[in-house]
């Protein structure tokens, strides 16, 4: 029996190595695009979540429907429906109070998130202004929200005021 060559136990050991690197750099590859799918979907939540934010503290009694159409259209489940229910006694107390707000400055933070759901907080600081506080009073809102992803976009679930 015939002993291999050092060129050929060199070839092998060489086609091994090729394979292993090969192998490696599909796993990185892989490992590398869901980091960044995960990124992405962390950035998404957070956006979602601060919009929603906005669109609660830019309200306008001369606006009011386009006003909570835009607040509904970024929501889902009970939250959406019980919303929904309640448009009219919203509508209702805006132009009572003829209330007007804005938002000067906003911050979201994810607190945890997987594939379908995520805990975001919302820190909000702007003016209300009203028959009453003509000049506006400063208004600061934190929220948490629990966000669902829906054909792979973000929607608010549930929402909480938090101190």
């Amino acid at each position: 029996m015939r002993r291999p060559s050092w060129t050929s136990v060199l070839l092998v050991g060489l086609s091994v190595l090729v394979v292993g690197l090969a192998v490696a750099t599909g796993w990185l590859g892989v490992v590398t695009a869901q980091k960044k799918d995960d990124a992405d979907q962390r950035a998404k939540a957070a956006q979602a979540a601060r919009q929603m934010g906005v669109n609660l503290m830019t309200l306008d009694s001369a606006n009011a429907q386009r006003d909570i159409d835009r607040i509904v259209a970024g929501t889902t489940g009970n939250l959406k429906n019980k919303l929904g229910t309640q448009t009219k006694v919203l509508l209702d107390q805006l132009a009572k109070t003829g209330a007007k707000s804005s938002v000067s400055q906003v911050e979201a933070g994810v607190v945890s998130i997987d594939d379908d759901s995520a805990e975001v907080m919302v820190s909000l600081n702007g003016t209300v202004t009203n028959a009453k506080v003509k000049d506006g009073a400063p208004r600061a809102y934190r929220y948490v929200m629990d966000l669902t992803r829906v054909k792979n976009r973000w929607l608010v679930s549930d929402m909480e005021m938090v101190p």
